[in-house]
């Protein structure tokens, strides 16, 4: 079995680490504009061999996981390349925008829309880990347009690295994901500039943070390369969910000035139902 990461990073990485575990007979390929990463992918056995896009008639699979604007200019290059039984998949966290650029491409058919919901705050071939995609869930998108067995190729895959499968559609993924991983990101950004612009003295912060600012703002350690293009192909639903959330804090500022503590222990107090929320997610997913 042949497989061709195209970024070996985070994603990527720990998908072909996954891969391995489950297929040991397979030879791992790594594609990346950044030759250090290359060199320490094979360094650390991420991969085996560096790969190329004259290589890619010959894969079983490839996975794309580069930044989103990236995936628009080479996505259509890998479909180019491949073999007729070559399954291509894309990993990245917007769908509409991938999906829009391969509708007319020959060999969509070999194509198949992903988001596996997993990762970390590190990027770079150093942050991949196996097991990152065990009780994650997958958003697959428009799977009626991959061809039957080449789809079910890769969904026993996904399913072999313990991911639960889900089906949307491109614009409904977008939208929602733009609440519940997109806007965390912004927020985890922002809350690290407020406190940074506040707080002069790096050390305070460090001595004085507790572990609900760590998690808070962990996501502020992400990757801008990589984030900058989410915004920006999801700009419309990013925008939309900004601004309810502007609303929701400018409500609880208001509340704050009026002292009207009672409104403020409601709030607080009917937004703790998405505990039962997760925890009802969580065991669904078990």
């Amino acid at each position: 079995m042949n497989v061709h990461v195209i970024g070996i990073g985070l994603i990527g990485g720990s998908m072909v680490l996954d891969i391995k575990e489950i297929h040991p007979e397979a030879t791992i390929y790594g594609i990346d504009t950044n030759e250090k990463h290359v060199q320490k992918a094979m360094a650390l056995g991420v991969i085996e061999k560096e790969g190329n896009f004259d290589d890619l008639g010959t894969a079983d699979f490839v996975i794309v996981s580069v930044p989103v604007d990236v995936a628009l200019l080479v996505l259509p290059k890998v479909l180019d390349a491949i073999g007729d039984q070559t399954i291509v998949f894309e990993v990245g966290s917007t769908k509409m925008p991938i999906c829009e650029i391969v509708a007319n491409h020959p060999k969509r058919r070999n194509f198949i829309a992903t988001h596996p919901i997993a990762g970390t705050e590190f990027s770079g071939p150093s942050a991949a880990i196996k097991g990152l995609f065990q009780g994650k869930t997958n958003i697959i998108c428009e799977v009626e347009k991959t061809a039957f067995k080449l789809q079910e190729k890769a969904l026993d895959l996904f399913r072999n690295m313990g991911m639960r499968i889900r089906y949307m559609d491109p614009k409904s993924h977008d939208k929602h994901i733009a609440y519940v991983s997109h806007l965390s990101h912004i927020s985890s950004f922002m809350l690290g500039k407020t406190v940074m612009n506040k707080e002069k003295d790096e050390q305070d912060i460090f001595d004085m943070a507790g572990s609900g600012f760590e998690s808070t703002v962990r996501l502020a350690k992400s990757s801008p390369a990589m984030w900058t293009p989410i915004f920006k192909q999801n700009k419309k639903q990013v925008v939309k969910t900004l601004e309810e959330y502007i609303a929701n804090l400018t409500n609880f500022k208001d509340l704050l000035v009026s002292d009207d503590y009672d409104a403020i222990y409601e709030e607080m107090a009917n937004t703790n139902r998405i505990k039962e929320i997760l925890n009802g997610i969580t065991t669904i997913k078990k």
